[in-house]
């Protein structure tokens, strides 16, 4: 996990201080903050985690007191390991949930053709080694028909990569938070 504090010594200190950590392993350490290997008898969060069938992706970063945990999965299986984070007791809010996809699977067939022309041929390279023209005439479709389905491809992919984008910056409150 990585730790951001004022007081690092302090931190460190209560954690292997606390009666289910076997061993605290400083992996990095700079002013304010530290990445540490955490090894405890009853490791919650990932017993919860592994229990819900979700992959918690790592390192846990913890700031003032409050830990981000990215964790990616199906809805079903987020709620479960909230579920049972909650029966352990542990308080939490989840600041934002993004819904990844994979900018291939909303292509068509002949659009992942066209692009994979057009990169190949360095039409996206800067500068262009490779007209419009030449991409329409090696995959066998107008060049206006190049163009707009170029133009899809890319109102695709952008949109979907600004999609999986936080709108506004994380609001740091006393909860964990978790994305998915």
């Amino acid at each position: 996990m990585k730790i951001t504090a004022g007081d690092i010594d302090g931190i460190l200190d209560a954690i292997d201080a606390h009666d289910t950590i076997e061993e605290v392993s400083v992996m990095a350490l700079s002013e304010g903050v530290v990445t540490v290997q955490v090894e405890a008898r009853a490791p919650l969060l990932m017993a919860a985690a592994q229990q819900a069938g979700i992959p918690i992706e790592m390192p846990v970063e913890i700031e003032d007191g409050v830990a981000r945990i990215d964790v990616t999965g199906a809805h079903e299986r987020v709620a479960d390991f909230g579920n049972m984070l909650q029966a352990v007791g542990a308080e939490f809010d989840v600041k934002y949930v993004q819904q990844r996809v994979n900018p291939g699977e909303s292509l068509t067939e002949r659009q992942r053709e066209v692009l994979f022309e057009a990169v190949e041929r360095g039409y996206y390279d800067v500068p262009r080694t490779c007209t419009l023209t030449e991409v329409a005439e090696h995959v066998g479709i107008a060049k206006s028909t190049c163009s707009e389905t170029l133009q899809r491809v890319e109102r695709t992919i952008v949109r979907e990569f600004v999609d999986d984008l936080p709108r506004n910056p994380i609001e740091v409150g006393p909860s964990v938070g978790t994305d998915t």
